[in-house]
């Protein structure tokens, strides 16, 4: 449905086309591919894969390819991942149309986006401003743990983790015992709670 809507909306404007669509990492790679698109739009959460991942894949592969992030998720936790792995912005979906276009614009342009508070925020740190208090601790967990984090608060096993990774098993034990150490988690029950809860506030859009 969001698909559908982006495309609808892009549409309406006479100097942008929809080439493409894709509801997985691996099937957008190849699309990208074969298409060649000035612009991948794509979210964090995807059905097959994940939207950092895709976005390190596509600099990899296609170099000349920008891409904007549009997502549900909280900007203050993917923005600068976003950033860091090769994306040229990143738009909350609750932003609403006009912002998205300025978005797509913009980075259409050769330009960054990021909302004026985000902005503020990456400066902040880039000036070494900004104390280790500020910010949530689940800031501090690299891309990949990150990744478990969310895969553990969905209710998959390590070994299930482990094969929708392509991880070896002791890897994601690694990432696991990491996790609890950056949140201060006492046991795996309490690293299963803490994401089961922190994946059911993402998905209420808090």
């Amino acid at each position: 449905m969001m698909r559908e809507g982006l495309g609808q909306l892009i549409g309406q404007e006479p100097d942008l086309v929809v080439c493409g669509e894709a509801e997985s990492a691996p099937e957008a790679v190849e699309r990208i591919a074969v298409l060649k698109p000035d612009l991948a739009i794509v979210d964090i959460s995807l059905k097959t894969g994940n939207g950092l991942e895709l976005i390190k894949d596509v600099q990899v592969r296609n170099p000349t390819v920008a891409v904007l992030v549009i997502s549900m998720h909280d900007e203050s936790l993917y923005a600068e991942r976003v950033l860091r792995a090769g994306g040229r912005g990143y738009v909350m979906k609750q932003e609403g149309g006009k912002k998205i276009m300025q978005a797509i614009r913009q980075v259409l342009s050769g330009q960054v986006y990021v909302s004026e508070r985000m902005s503020a925020r990456i400066l902040e740190n880039f000036s070494g401003r900004r104390g280790e208090a500020g910010g949530s601790p689940i800031e501090r967990l690299t891309d990949r743990e990150l990744e478990v984090f969310q895969l553990i608060g969905q209710g998959r096993g390590t070994r299930q983790i482990a094969q929708d990774l392509h991880l070896s098993v002791k890897t994601v034990e690694v990432h696991r015992l990491h996790i609890k150490e950056k949140l201060n988690l006492s046991d795996a029950t309490a690293l299963v709670r803490h994401a089961v809860r922190w994946v059911e506030s993402q998905s209420a859009g808090s």
